[in-house]
């Protein structure tokens, strides 16, 4: 392979100061050779029409869609400085294209055993196709629904005119009580036992007699299923041993030359599996080209090209750090042996920040929150709202905190100091008695004074802990806004949530359904900043002692 024709040189490059450490993929933060080269790629994604692959929709009838592109820094063997370019999956049903590095591990490549051993599953999956649309199954199961349906109302109607029989029978016996000498009624109580037994044997036999034709047709439709049930059970089977001798053929370099497949890499997971995709990543297929060609990675940065998913939150041209489900694992093997920066989030000192109490009393107390301290510890970061309320109020410790805002939220909190008003203040939560104001800052103009948003919510179980809309499983998500001001080319607005989902706000802001327009400093869904600008500035209740509506109130910084 000519590594030559997958480099990119620049002037640029060379001007910019050269990195100590390699960037964290996992939090975006500026780049300045990284970026560089991912804007040399943006200009040359505009002039190519990579295989007629639409990007971006110029209607609402028009399909769209957006890629993940990605460009690793690199310096060669004579130590000049150029960058590899990648894209996520495939463009335009390919894996090649003119100056992307390829797949690491081809699966359409000629010698690949995938066309082969796919060619069996698409076989099976045909197979049952063919088997659950074959005319005697479909007409057989429409005979057997029809025939219940049939049993059913005949059922019905036999019951109901035993029903009005025995009615008639009884008003039959009460007349002849007043007419009819003792040996008469005596002969007309066993004419009228006679009757009731003939509507009990006419509604058994006919009950018989629909289920044995329905038992004859289920054992016919049985058959089929049993096919069925074979044919699924091995077309499972295939797809899993095709699945894992993928898995065993993606193998990844590291910084050590030491190679792991996704299975090596998965088994210590929290995962059963790789996930589907694993692999095809940008960061992925970069690195792994730069160690088997020898090349020093330098920086990294990915960006989103085109129009957004309809559930996930891009941004075109916005960064984005590599996923975590998917590329957490593969690149905590491939970054060994080379020197990474630290987790800038764990870098963050959150010491020096003091929690500013707005209001106390004995049984629960009202802080002010600052941007960048957890409220409670994580399974890195210790330091936290409810670590420093129990160091405070040791007697408290096992019912302080009642509710959460996001680490790089600031704001309103509860906070309790007895099980009684722990208990109390809870149970407003749930029951949404508690009105809550927060103020954000939009990074852009917002042309609607005011509105509400409903979009569902749930997490996305491949990037943690991003959060997607999701109609189908997502939780019920409302969030009412009113513009305060328009200032400089920002819109800061009031949210009033209706709900309290995790990430809430922000995908309502930056989501394409929602204001489209993400908050400023948002890490996650839109640009990083010194700080998000989302501040949680009133919220209203009821005291949880006394039972008076309270205000509570925490001055926004921004």
């Amino acid at each position: 392979m000519e590594v030559g024709k997958f480099l990119r040189y620049l002037d640029e490059l060379e001007e910019i100061q050269r990195p100590t450490e390699f960037n964290y993929p996992f939090f975006y933060q500026s780049t300045p050779l990284a970026e560089c080269a991912a804007q040399d790629l943006m200009q040359r994604i505009e002039q190519d029409d990579f295989n007629a692959h639409n990007f971006i929709a110029e209607n609402a009838n028009e399909l769209s869609r957006g890629k993940m592109f990605g460009v690793l820094v690199v310096e060669d063997q004579e130590g000049k400085l150029a960058y590899l370019s990648a894209f996520s999956g495939k463009v335009g049903n390919s894996n090649h294209i003119e100056g992307f590095v390829p797949p690491v591990y081809d699966l359409l490549s000629a010698d690949s055993f995938f066309t082969e051993e796919y060619a069996v599953v698409s076989d099976l999956i045909e197979q049952v196709n063919q088997l659950q649309k074959h005319p005697d199954y479909i007409a057989l199961r429409k005979e057997y629904h029809a025939l219940m349906d049939a049993k059913q109302v005949k059922v019905n109607f036999l019951k109901q005119k035993a029903k009005d029989n025995k009615l008639f029978r009884n008003a039959q016996r009460k007349e002849a009580e007043q007419v009819l000498t003792t040996e008469e009624y005596h002969h007309l109580e066993q004419e009228l036992a006679q009757k009731s037994i003939a509507d009990k044997l006419q509604l058994k036999h006919t009950q018989q007699a629909f289920s044995q034709q329905i038992e004859e047709i289920k054992a016919k439709i049985e058959i089929f299923e049993q096919k069925l049930k074979a044919l699924q059970a091995l077309r499972a089977e295939e797809s899993k041993t095709l699945q894992r001798k993928i898995f065993e053929h993606y193998k990844f370099l590291n910084a050590n030359q030491e190679q792991a497949s996704l299975l090596d890499i998965f088994k210590d997971s929290q995962l059963d599996q790789p996930p589907a995709g694993a692999g095809e990543c940008c960061a992925p297929k970069l690195l792994h080209f730069a160690y088997l060609n020898h090349l020093k990675p330098l920086a990294i940065v990915e960006f989103w090209w085109g129009d957004s998913p309809k559930s996930e939150i891009r941004k075109h041209k916005n960064y984005y750090p590599a996923c975590q489900s998917k590329c957490k694992p593969i690149l905590g093997h491939m970054l060994e042996g080379l020197k990474v920066q630290e987790n800038p989030l764990i870098a963050i000192p959150s010491l020096d920040k003091e929690i500013e109490i707005l209001y106390e009393e004995e049984e629960f107390l009202v802080i002010n929150k600052p941007s960048g301290l957890l409220s409670v510890p994580g399974k890195v970061l210790k330091d936290s709202v409810q670590t420093r309320m129990e160091a405070l109020y040791p007697d408290s410790k096992d019912h302080m905190i009642v509710h959460r805002l996001d680490m790089m939220t600031s704001g309103v909190m509860l906070v309790a100091k007895s099980k009684r008003a722990h208990k109390q203040l809870q149970s407003q939560f749930a029951k949404r008695k508690m009105q809550k104001r927060y103020i954000a800052l939009l990074d852009g103009i917002l042309k609607w004074q005011e509105g509400d948003i409903d979009l569902p919510l749930r997490v996305d179980l491949e990037d943690r802990p991003r959060q997607i809309v999701c109609f189908e499983h997502g939780k019920p998500a409302f969030t009412h806004y009113e513009i305060i001001e328009r200032k400089k080319g920002k819109t800061k607005v009031y949210f009033y949530p209706k709900t309290g989902r995790t990430h809430q706000l922000r995908v309502h802001a930056a989501h394409a359904s929602g204001l489209n327009i993400p908050i400023v400093g948002d890490d996650l869904y839109g640009t990083p900043d010194t700080r998000l600008h989302l501040h949680a500035e009133r919220i209203e209740l009821y005291h949880p002692i006394t039972n008076e509506r309270v205000v509570f109130t925490a001055p926004c910084e921004f």
